[in-house]
Order: structure tokens, then sequence, then C-alpha cells
């Protein structure tokens, strides 16, 4: 049988994204880091163009409609394509969508030489799903505030996690990190001594 996988990276682009809390980072090693040069607007929205035309292509492919926006959004290139009968491109919990973002990214990449934090978003599934998992999370505070013990929550993509993160890190007297190795890597939401 031959392996016809892709190899996978140690990191996601998205993982960049994981908050982890601040006693769990290696100072020294962030010291000795060399800062990035930031992409510029400029350069964030030529990212997006790239992106909208990759995926306008694969949309004529499927011969699906849809009305692409490129945009740039908290520095990052973001694309948005929004439009009827368009739930074949999200799949189950957003599976197909996260793939679709993996290839448009490769994309960007190919032309651009450099790797990209583009968030792709189809049907306003995402600004959804945030929606959910701040309740998921605020869920978990509670029961982490009432029952003082941690509380453990399924598996997530990183933007699920990130999600999930921003709004227990927003909360006082509980702190959040992740646990585990993709694809099963989850959120323990616990209280801070």
């Amino acid at each position: 049988m031959t392996d016809t996988s892709t190899p996978q990276t140690e990191q996601s682009f998205d993982d960049e994204l994981d908050t982890t809390p601040v006693a769990e980072q290696d100072d020294e090693a962030e010291a000795e880091k060399e800062p990035e040069a930031a992409p510029s607007d400029t350069d964030l929205f030529r990212q997006s163009e790239i992106a909208a035309d990759y995926v306008e292509g694969l949309l004529d492919i499927l011969d699906y409609d849809g009305d692409i926006d490129e945009l740039v959004s908290a520095g990052r290139p973001v694309v948005e394509v929004v439009g009827g009968r368009l739930q074949p491109l999200v799949g189950q919990r957003g599976a197909t969508l996260e793939a679709l973002q993996e290839l448009t990214r490769l994309a960007v990449f190919r032309q651009t030489g450099s790797p990209s934090r583009l968030l792709l978003d189809v049907g306003g599934y995402r600004a959804t799903r945030r929606k959910e998992l701040g309740a998921v999370a605020k869920n978990a505070v509670e029961k982490v505030k009432e029952f003082g013990e941690p509380v453990r929550l399924e598996a997530m993509s990183a933007f699920e996690r990130k999600c999930v993160h921003d709004v227990v890190n927003a909360l006082a007297g509980v702190e959040s990190e992740s646990e585990g190795v993709e694809p099963n890597r989850r959120i323990v939401v616990r209280p801070v001594d």
C-alpha cells in the first residue's frame, strides 16, 4: 500500500494563535528570537487577493455561485465567500473549510514565497461558530467556578481553541491551556491558584 497523505508540519499556522499560559512560555527562547518584520497591510491585502482568485477558480470548477470579499482584519488576510448552496464547502464541523483554507494558504505561499495566516470563511460559518464556542467557554468557566475542578473540553481545531482561549482568558479566576496532539488537541479550563 502506498501512503499518499501529505506530510504534517509540526505546527499549523493557526496554532500560532493558540494561547497558552504565560508560565509555559520559555522567556529565554523568546528573548533570543529576532523579531520578524510584520507584513504590511499592502502585503496582507495582496495575499487576500491571491487567495480570492484561487477560491474563485475552485468555485468555478465546482460550479458553485458565491460572492467573494477580500480584506485585512486584525493583521490577517481574510477571504469571505457568501451565497447559497455553500454548506458542502464547510463540511462537518468545518472540516472541509479547514482543508480549503490550507489549500488556499498553499496557493498564496506558492505565489509569494512566504507563509500566510490567511483566514477563509464560507457562508459566515466562522462567525457563527465563534458565538457557539463563546457559550461553550462560558459554560466551562461556570462549572470550574462552581466545582473548583478543571474541565476538559472536546477536541477542537486551532481556530476553535483560539476562540475558547480568548473568552476564558478575558474572565477572572480561570485560565485555559491546550493539551494533546492534533487532531485530538483540546482545552482544559482550570481555576487560577
